[in-house]
């Protein structure tokens, strides 16, 4: 009897805090279930609004992917990468070139589950999140297509695509609209070290003390979307998004 091999899961994001707000809980239970974690970032957040004491846009870049490092850390992430996509310029990006990264990767790789955004730009319907969800969901359908980058490895099948939305919105900013979800995770017991993994991003803490109130009130909870599978079947609400693979 030879032991199952073990799962591998993809999260794409945009910027470097993105892996812990928004996919923090999914990433610490899928590591305590034993999951080969991997966190995808495409750029190092020179854009943002907040700065810490960075004298130049490179200066905040690299305090950023070092914090992005600590993060992940603290979030029991497996593998953790940033690209060097501009902020905030995502969507002036080579569409077919960017999406094909993501294929090679997948097909190397052959995860099993992939979590990006939705196409809504998230709960600050931000561009760059939109561009992520759709090079992602791109290349997931590419990367198990051979008619598309044959010069990339054999296809592979990943089992399920996940977006990730939301179930209430910040008070005071333009609403999103975003996809109904079909997974609820309770992230209570992670919620915790999911608190720590941003505090980790000190150049964006005066973004975690303006929201940290509002966030405490739902943080033990993240919701997804299950938007691609290979095979047909009835949406199903779900409170694991690896329960029968």
């Amino acid at each position: 009897m030879t032991d199952k091999p073990q799962l591998k899961l993809l999260c794409v994001t945009a910027h470097p805090d993105d892996e812990c707000f928004a996919f923090g809980g999914a990433l610490m239970l899928a590591a305590e279930a034993g999951v080969e974690t991997t966190v995808l970032c495409f750029t190092d957040g020179q854009a943002a609004t907040n700065r810490g004491d960075a004298i130049s846009g490179g200066h905040l870049g690299e305090m950023r992917r070092a914090e992005f490092v600590a993060s992940c850390k603290i979030l029991d992430v497996t593998h953790a990468e940033i690209l060097d996509y501009q902020d905030g310029q995502l969507e002036f990006a080579n569409f077919s070139e960017t999406a094909a990264k993501l294929v090679e990767r997948i097909r190397r790789e052959k995860y099993d589950v992939v979590l990006t955004f939705g196409a809504d730009g998230a709960m600050n319907t931000h561009a760059d999140h939109t561009m992520v969800s759709a090079f992602t969901t791109a290349a997931f359908h590419w990367a198990a297509s051979p008619k598309r980058f044959s010069d990339l490895g054999p296809v592979h099948v990943a089992q399920r695509l996940f977006y990730n939305t939301t179930s209430f919105f910040f008070p005071g900013r333009p609403a999103p609209l975003p996809a109904p979800w079909t997974v609820t995770l309770d992230v209570t017991r992670v919620q915790d070290r999911k608190f720590e993994a941003f505090r980790a991003h000190t150049s964006q803490l005066p973004l975690m003390e303006k929201f940290q109130s509002f966030f405490e009130k739902r943080a033990g909870q993240e919701v997804y979307t299950l938007v691609a599978t290979p095979k047909p079947q009835p949406a199903v609400q779900m409170t694991d998004l690896f329960t029968g693979l």
